[in-house]
Protein backbone atom coordinates (compact mmCIF):
# COMPACT_ATOMS: atom_id res chain seq x y z
CA UNK A 1 0.00 0.00 0.00
CA UNK A 2 1.29 3.28 -1.27
CA UNK A 3 1.71 6.31 1.75
CA UNK A 4 1.83 9.98 1.04
CA UNK A 5 5.46 9.86 0.54
CA UNK A 6 5.56 7.45 -2.56
CA UNK A 7 3.03 9.29 -4.43
CA UNK A 8 5.30 12.64 -4.02
CA UNK A 9 8.26 10.56 -4.94
CA UNK A 10 7.16 8.70 -7.53
CA UNK A 11 4.70 11.46 -9.33
CA UNK A 12 7.61 13.96 -8.65
CA UNK A 13 5.44 16.18 -6.83
CA UNK A 14 6.25 19.58 -5.77
CA UNK A 15 4.87 21.94 -2.57
CA UNK A 16 2.01 23.91 -3.77
CA UNK A 17 1.70 27.73 -2.45
CA UNK A 18 -1.44 27.17 -1.08
CA UNK A 19 -0.74 23.99 0.89
CA UNK A 20 0.21 20.63 -0.66
CA UNK A 21 1.72 18.85 -3.37
CA UNK A 22 0.90 19.21 -7.39
CA UNK A 23 2.42 18.33 -10.53
CA UNK A 24 1.29 19.66 -13.50
CA UNK A 25 -0.06 16.43 -15.84
CA UNK A 26 -1.78 18.03 -18.87
CA UNK A 27 -1.59 21.37 -20.55
CA UNK A 28 -3.92 21.83 -23.87
CA UNK A 29 -1.93 23.31 -26.54
CA UNK A 30 -5.51 24.38 -27.98
CA UNK A 31 -5.84 27.96 -27.16
CA UNK A 32 -8.81 30.39 -26.20
CA UNK A 33 -9.01 34.09 -25.67
CA UNK A 34 -11.23 34.71 -22.68
CA UNK A 35 -14.19 36.97 -21.89
CA UNK A 36 -12.44 40.63 -20.65
CA UNK A 37 -14.41 39.97 -17.29
CA UNK A 38 -12.33 36.98 -16.39
CA UNK A 39 -9.36 37.31 -17.78
CA UNK A 40 -8.85 40.92 -19.43
CA UNK A 41 -8.63 39.31 -22.54
CA UNK A 42 -5.64 36.68 -22.26
CA UNK A 43 -5.20 33.97 -24.13
CA UNK A 44 -5.84 30.68 -22.04
CA UNK A 45 -5.05 27.04 -22.62
CA UNK A 46 -8.75 25.20 -23.02
CA UNK A 47 -7.73 23.23 -20.03
CA UNK A 48 -5.28 22.19 -17.59
CA UNK A 49 -4.88 19.30 -15.30
CA UNK A 50 -2.75 18.41 -11.65
CA UNK A 51 -2.58 15.86 -9.34
CA UNK A 52 -2.83 17.15 -6.06
CA UNK A 53 -1.81 15.49 -2.98
CA UNK A 54 -3.05 16.56 0.87
CA UNK A 55 -1.82 14.80 3.87
CA UNK A 56 -3.11 15.10 7.57
CA UNK A 57 -0.82 17.86 8.99
CA UNK A 58 -1.32 20.01 6.00
CA UNK A 59 -4.50 21.37 3.97
CA UNK A 60 -4.96 23.45 0.91
CA UNK A 61 -5.82 27.37 2.01
CA UNK A 62 -8.11 29.54 0.92
CA UNK A 63 -8.20 31.08 -2.73
CA UNK A 64 -9.99 31.21 -5.39
CA UNK A 65 -9.41 31.22 -9.54
CA UNK A 66 -10.88 32.61 -12.20
CA UNK A 67 -11.73 29.60 -13.92
CA UNK A 68 -13.99 26.85 -13.26
CA UNK A 69 -12.11 23.56 -11.63
CA UNK A 70 -13.18 19.71 -11.22
CA UNK A 71 -11.92 17.56 -8.75
CA UNK A 72 -11.52 13.94 -9.38
CA UNK A 73 -10.61 11.56 -6.28
CA UNK A 74 -7.98 9.11 -7.01
CA UNK A 75 -6.60 7.70 -3.78
CA UNK A 76 -6.38 7.75 -0.08
CA UNK A 77 -8.98 8.82 1.97
CA UNK A 78 -11.48 11.64 1.76
CA UNK A 79 -11.41 15.12 2.41
CA UNK A 80 -13.73 18.25 3.23
CA UNK A 81 -13.91 20.56 0.19
CA UNK A 82 -14.86 24.11 1.81
CA UNK A 83 -16.54 26.75 -0.89
CA UNK A 84 -17.90 30.13 -0.11
CA UNK A 85 -19.39 31.13 -2.86
CA UNK A 86 -20.35 34.92 -3.58
CA UNK A 87 -23.54 34.46 -2.24
CA UNK A 88 -22.01 33.79 1.17
CA UNK A 89 -22.86 30.62 0.81
CA UNK A 90 -20.89 28.08 2.30
CA UNK A 91 -20.70 24.46 1.11
CA UNK A 92 -18.96 21.80 2.88
CA UNK A 93 -18.60 18.68 0.31
CA UNK A 94 -16.96 14.82 0.81
CA UNK A 95 -14.78 13.99 -1.67
CA UNK A 96 -14.08 10.44 -1.67
CA UNK A 97 -14.90 7.16 -3.01
CA UNK A 98 -17.43 5.92 -0.44
CA UNK A 99 -20.57 6.85 -1.93
CA UNK A 100 -22.96 5.66 0.28
CA UNK A 101 -21.74 7.95 3.05
CA UNK A 102 -22.39 10.46 0.74
CA UNK A 103 -18.79 11.72 -0.81
CA UNK A 104 -18.67 12.01 -3.95
CA UNK A 105 -16.10 11.04 -7.46
CA UNK A 106 -16.12 14.12 -8.71
CA UNK A 107 -16.94 17.77 -7.51
CA UNK A 108 -16.86 21.52 -9.34
CA UNK A 109 -15.87 24.31 -8.11
CA UNK A 110 -17.32 27.05 -10.06
CA UNK A 111 -14.81 30.13 -10.71
CA UNK A 112 -14.90 33.26 -8.39
CA UNK A 113 -15.17 31.03 -5.60
CA UNK A 114 -13.45 31.30 -2.52
CA UNK A 115 -12.25 27.28 -0.83
CA UNK A 116 -10.02 25.25 0.87
CA UNK A 117 -9.59 22.01 1.87
CA UNK A 118 -8.62 19.30 4.29
CA UNK A 119 -7.93 16.02 5.00
CA UNK A 120 -10.63 13.68 6.83
CA UNK A 121 -9.12 11.61 8.74
CA UNK A 122 -5.76 11.80 10.84
CA UNK A 123 -2.13 10.20 9.63
CA UNK A 124 -3.60 10.17 6.01
CA UNK A 125 -3.79 11.75 2.41
CA UNK A 126 -5.48 12.38 0.13
CA UNK A 127 -4.56 12.28 -3.74
CA UNK A 128 -6.94 14.09 -6.39
CA UNK A 129 -6.78 15.35 -9.39
CA UNK A 130 -7.78 18.96 -10.71
CA UNK A 131 -8.89 19.90 -13.74
CA UNK A 132 -9.48 23.56 -14.65
CA UNK A 133 -11.56 25.25 -17.45
CA UNK A 134 -10.15 27.51 -19.45
CA UNK A 135 -6.49 26.38 -18.51
CA UNK A 136 -4.81 27.23 -15.04
CA UNK A 137 -2.32 30.58 -14.80
CA UNK A 138 -0.79 31.70 -12.03
CA UNK A 139 -2.19 34.89 -12.83
CA UNK A 140 -5.86 33.96 -12.28
CA UNK A 141 -4.62 32.61 -8.44
CA UNK A 142 -5.34 34.43 -5.55
CA UNK A 143 -4.58 33.46 -1.91
CA UNK A 144 -6.88 34.97 0.68
CA UNK A 145 -6.11 36.83 3.84
CA UNK A 146 -8.15 35.84 6.49
CA UNK A 147 -8.62 39.39 7.85
CA UNK A 148 -9.68 40.27 4.45
CA UNK A 149 -12.28 37.34 3.62
CA UNK A 150 -13.61 37.65 6.97
CA UNK A 151 -14.71 41.25 6.41
CA UNK A 152 -16.39 39.43 3.10
CA UNK A 153 -18.25 36.38 4.89
CA UNK A 154 -18.16 37.36 8.51
CA UNK A 155 -20.64 34.26 9.37
CA UNK A 156 -17.91 31.91 8.41
CA UNK A 157 -15.13 34.02 10.04
CA UNK A 158 -14.17 30.45 12.22
CA UNK A 159 -13.45 28.12 9.69
CA UNK A 160 -12.26 30.87 7.38
CA UNK A 161 -9.30 31.71 10.12
CA UNK A 162 -8.67 27.56 10.38
CA UNK A 163 -7.68 27.36 6.98
CA UNK A 164 -6.08 30.49 6.21
CA UNK A 165 -2.67 30.96 6.19
CA UNK A 166 -2.10 34.89 6.37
Amino acid sequence: MKDANDWIEQLELLSHPEGGYYKETFRSKDEIITSAGKHNNANRSLYTSIYFLLTSDNFSSWHRIKSDELWHWHAGTSLTLFVIHPTGKLEEIQIGDQIEKGEKLQVLVEAGCWFASAINSKNNYSLVGCTVIPGFSFEDFELASSEKLSILYPMHKEVIEEYCRS
